[in-house]
């Protein structure tokens, strides 16, 4: 793969010519839907807040982030931080029923008996009595246990006896209990999610997966956009994480040069005075799906909240040409699951502990 360089320039990339810098518009930027309807008829905003990693700021960032305007706010089990978004929910004196909160269930908690007792482990640590989203992780199953990463003696992961379609009927139920609002998926394939389609009677209200300028996936968006199933963007900023040079199965790719460091989005970030994040994530915005960006610095929540502005279609051309299909998020050979089968990116996965 011929990676972009930092100096590539606007005659330059992937061959193609762009129109030049232009002065900003004097027409007034207008301010996208802050929300979409869910399948389930829940309604989901389109920006919100991420808590992979940091745990020990969480608290105080959930809260500035929900004070400043924030209403969605992503978590998981995995990420061992619910007791403190919990704890930024409530210091943040925003009421419950104005925040969307989504977790995902792990992997060594999709037996069916272990489904119910794992989400109210969540709410238990998020002090609340519902979740608006539960999502399965991932669709790969780890064996039943206290132990999130289960290992054998070579270190390889220990798979679980249940399936992913088991643990999907087990949350199906857990909309009847009042405790889950709106069931979804993560990481899934196109596969995978169409045998849920056929073995279950519930239509994923919600695939988060990822999805940047550099990871586009056209085709898939569009799929699950006909099948009624809102996408979530996880990594909206693609590499810019340290996670994905630093975890054990880091790829070739997720060195490239960071998205937001990307010449075109610097001019089209110039032409409507924002900067190359907040086109990024209004890129994704406009594409009709929600952003999650994590922050825990004050002045980038509130650059990630002015990043919801209309991009004209011009605009979203020049950002649909640095598509090169970069999957950066690919613990494959660790999970000892194919997983993203049938989808891009896929190419030069490695093997490596995630922990």
């Amino acid at each position: 793969m011929a990676y972009l360089a930092a100096r590539t320039t606007r005659a330059s990339v992937f061959g193609k010519t762009f129109l030049p810098f232009r002065q900003p518009s004097a027409r007034t930027l207008t301010t996208r839907a802050t929300s979409h309807t869910l399948n389930s008829g829940a309604k989901i905003p389109v920006l919100g807040f991420g808590t992979f990693q940091d745990p020990n700021s969480q608290e105080e960032t959930v809260s500035q982030a929900l004070q400043k305007g924030m209403r969605l706010i992503d978590t998981a089990r995995v990420y061992d931080v619910e007791k403190q978004v919990g704890k930024g929910i409530k210091k943040s004196g925003v009421p419950r029923d104005d925040i969307f909160v989504g977790t995902k269930l792990w992997c060594n908690d999709y037996h069916p008996e272990d489904v119910e007792r794992a989400l109210d482990d969540s709410l238990r640590d998020l002090d609340t009595p519902y979740v608006d989203l539960l999502l399965m992780h991932y669709p790969c199953t780890f064996k039943r246990g206290p132990d999130r990463f289960p290992r054998d003696a070579d270190g390889r992961m220990i798979p679980g006896k249940t399936t992913y379609v088991d643990t999907w009927k087990a949350m199906e139920k857990l909309t009847k209990s009042g405790k889950v609002k709106s069931i979804g998926v993560s990481n899934f394939s196109k596969g995978e999610i169409e045998t849920l389609l056929k073995e279950s009677s519930t239509v994923p209200a919600v695939h988060q997966m990822e999805v940047h300028p550099y990871l586009q996936q056209r085709g898939f968006n569009e799929w699950l956009r006909t099948q009624g199933i809102h996408v979530v963007q996880f990594s909206p900023l693609g590499n810019m994480n340290d996670f994905y040079r630093e975890t054990g199965w880091s790829k070739e790719v997720a060195h490239m040069i960071r998205v937001i460091d990307q010449p075109i989005l610097k001019e089209i970030g110039q032409k409507y005075g924002k900067t190359p994040v907040q086109v990024v994530l209004s890129w994704g915005i406009n594409s009709g799906r929600s952003v999650i960006p994590k922050s825990v610095v004050d002045w980038q929540i509130e650059e990630n909240l002015a990043a919801n502005f209309e991009l004209q279609p011009e605009d979203m051309a020049q950002i649909a040409s640095l598509d090169v299909k970069a999957r950066f998020n690919d613990p494959s050979l660790d999970y000892e699951w194919r997983l993203y089968s049938d989808l891009e990116g896929i190419e030069g996965t490695m093997r490596g502990k995630t922990h």
